[in-house]
């Protein structure tokens, strides 16, 4: 299937502002692009384009005095297929797993796994490991916590979240990721498109949406404790430890968002999109 994503967002900055954006379609959907993803910003600037740490595109900018607009607008190629299942996939003891998923075994900003590591073990410590065990804490935080735009907080934690029981998809994703890695499961936290492909539409304005892959077997697997079953047509951005890796934009002094809108839909196929309004 071809699926056309994109956003439109304006921040207004008080005086010169850097940024760091992360806004690009992840390298490893590069190959699927049939259009550019190519980040328009206006007024014109050009971007010191680098990867991160985690192999993330990044674009460090200095934002102008007043409005600065960025935009895209692009197709992609998706296989249609639902997120993959693997139930008998096995979780490997510590010492027998690749040192480079080692770091998203660690606490991190919005992932206090020493808060919750008694909560965990008491809650998970008999559930058979491997698939199993990630499902349970999907399960739990998908109950836990009630979704709503209006509970979005910029400093909540997985602790905060399962606190409150009350959050967005950052909540959701943080929470999963701390109780998975108090059990000793790498996993980290992935942003990108998912629109409503498969499933019944949200009457929520579109935004960007946060989850969560786990190492099992021998690769990677996608688990979404706020959805709570497999979806179709996720366009992965960036992932790293937590939200903080993959903010949207970074910025390094005052600025107010002005204007938001993300687009992310099946497609009919055609060789180039129309631009976004």
């Amino acid at each position: 299937m071809q699926i056309r994503a994109g956003y439109k967002i304006s921040y207004d900055c008080p005086q010169p502002t850097p940024m760091i954006l992360t806004l690009s379609v992840h390298p490893s959907r590069i190959d699927d692009l049939i259009t550019l993803d190519r980040m328009l910003l206006e007024p014109p600037i050009v971007p010191n384009t680098y990867h991160d740490s985690f192999g993330n595109f990044c674009h460090v900018i200095r934002a102008p005095v007043g409005r600065l607009t960025m935009s895209t607008d692009f197709l992609i190629r998706d296989s249609g297929e639902p997120d993959a299942a693997a139930p008998q996939a096995e979780q490997h003891a510590l010492e027998h797993l690749p040192v480079n998923v080692l770091i998203y075994l660690l606490g991190s900003r919005y992932c206090e796994t020493d808060r919750l590591s008694n909560k965990a073990w008491s809650l998970f410590g008999n559930v058979p490991k491997g698939w199993p065990l990630v499902q349970a804490i999907c399960d739990y935080v998908h109950n836990r916590i009630k979704f709503g735009y209006k509970h979005a907080s910029p400093t909540k934690t997985a602790w905060g979240a399962d606190s409150e029981q009350r959050g967005v998809c950052r909540d959701f994703a943080h929470l999963a990721i701390t109780l998975c890695r108090c059990m000793n499961i790498p996993a980290r936290y992935c942003t990108g498109y998912l629109g409503d492909i498969g499933v019944p539409p949200d009457p929520a304005p579109m935004d960007f949406s946060a989850w969560f892959e786990v190492y099992l077997g021998d690769r990677w697997y996608t688990f979404d404790a706020r959805h709570n079953s497999p979806r179709i047509g996720r366009i992965l951005m960036g992932w790293g430890r937590d939200a903080t890796d993959v903010a949207i934009v970074t910025s390094f002094g005052p600025c107010t968002m002005a204007s938001f809108k993300v687009i992310t839909a099946e497609a009919p196929p055609h060789p180039t999109a129309a631009p976004m309004a």
